[in-house]
C-alpha cells in the first residue's frame, strides 16, 4: 500500500506464519463458490478433510522422491534449449526472442511429465481447457458483482464452465483408471506425482485395515490432480521469466552461475548431487536476489 511518496512494506513474521499453519481449524480459508471448479483439492479442504489429504499427499514430495523426477525436468528444458538454438541460428547476429510462450510451454510440459508421465502435447488440451475454465470464471465472478444470481443463468458462459469441467474430471478419471489398472497388473511405476499419490494412498488404506472411508475417493484423486495442473503452471513461469529479467539486467551474477554451472556439471547432465554443489544457482539464492533487487525499486 503507498503512504504518499513511499510504500509500507509489510514484513511477515516466521514464527507468526507457523502459528497460524499449525492452527488450521481457528483460520479459515476465504471462499467464493464459483471459485470452487478452481481451488479445489487440498486448496480448497479445511479441518481434518485437509489433514487427511495432506497426509497422503506428503510423502510424494519426498525428497528422495522428487530426485527420480530430475531427468524428467531436464528433458523438458532440452527440448526448449533446442528450440531457441534453432532460432538464434538462423541469423549469426543477435536477435530478439520472446520466452514467455517457451517458458509457459516449459512449465507446462515439466508439470505433464513429472505429474503425470507425459509430454506437454499429450497434456495441451487439459491445460487449454483449464486457461479457458480461469478466464471464464473471473468473467462470471465479476458479471455477478453487478447481476446478483448471475452463475445460476442458464446462459452459454455457465453451461460452457459446466462443460469444461466435466470434460476435465473425465480426461483425469481416464486417466487414473489406466494408471489403478496398470498398478494392480503390477506393471512397473513411472514415479511420477500420480503414481506416487495413489500408492500413498493405497498405502493409507492398507494401513487401516483396507477401510476405503480413510483414504481418497476418486473425486478427490481427480481434484487433487487438477490442482497439480492449476497451480504450478502460470506461477513457475512467471517466476522463471522475471529470474532472466534480473539475470539480464546483473550480467555479472549472470557470468557468475554461468561460471558455477560449467565447474560441476561440464558436459554431463544434471543429477541431484552436482545440484547440491550449486551455491549460486540455487532456489533460495534466486528468491533472495529477487526481493533484493525488488525491494530497491521501493526506496
Amino acid at each position: 500500500m503507498w503512504i504518499g511518496s513511499k510504500p509500507r512494506v509489510n514484513i511477515m513474521n516466521p514464527d507468526q506464519i507457523r502459528d497460524i499453519f499449525m492452527k488450521i481449524n481457528e483460520y479459515q480459508k476465504p471462499s467464493h463458490p464459483q471459485l470452487k471448479l478452481l481451488t479445489c483439492g487440498l486448496a480448497s479442504h479445511e479441518g481434518e478433510k485437509w489433514a487427511k489429504h495432506r497426509k497422503i499427499i506428503n510423502p510424494a514430495f519426498h525428497q528422495e522422491k522428487l530426485k527420480l523426477m530430475i531427468p524428467a525436468l531436464y528433458e523438458s528444458c532440452s527440448e526448449m534449449i533446442n528450440k531457441w538454438e534453432k532460432v538464434v541460428s538462423v541469423d549469426e547476429r543477435p536477435c530478439e526472442l520472446d520466452v514467455w510462450p517457451y517458458l509457459q510451454s516449459l512449465s507446462c510440459d515439466a508439470i505433464s511429465r513429472t505429474s503425470f508421465g507425459s509430454n506437454y502435447k499429450e497434456g495441451k488440451r487439459i491445460f487449454d481447457l483449464i486457461k479457458e475454465q480461469t478466464d471464464l470464471t473471473f468473467h462470471v465472478i465479476v458479471r455477478a458483482i453487478i447481476i446478483p444470481g448471475y452463475r445460476f443463468l442458464p446462459i452459454q458462459s455457465n453451461r460452457r464452465l459446466n462443460a469444461i469441467d466435466n470434460e476435465i474430471k473425465s480426461s483425469l478419471k481416464a486417466l487414473i483408471n489406466k494408471r489403478e489398472k496398470a498398478m494392480s497388473a503390477g506393471e512397473d511405476t513411472k514415479n511420477d506425482l500420480l503414481d506416487l499419490l495413489l500408492e500413498s494412498n493405497l498405502s493409507e488404506i492398507q494401513a487401516h485395515g483396507n477401510t476405503k472411508s480413510v483414504g481418497m475417493r476418486s473425486d478427490d484423486v481427480v481434484d487433487e490432480c487438477k490442482i497439480f495442473y492449476f497451480a504450478g503452471q502460470e506461477t513457475t513461469s512467471v517466476l522463471l521469466t522475471w529470474t532472466m529479467i534480473l539475470l539480464a539486467q546483473y550480467p555479472d551474477w549472470q557470468e557468475r552461475a554461468r561460471e558455477e554451472v560449467v565447474q560441476v556439471f561440464g558436459n554431463k547432465k544434471p543429477d541431484f548431487d552436482g545440484l547440491n554443489h550449486l551455491k549460486v544457482v540455487s532456489i533460495s539464492m534466486c528468491l533472495q536476489l529477487n526481493s533484493s533487487i525488488s525491494l530497491s525499486y521501493y526506496f
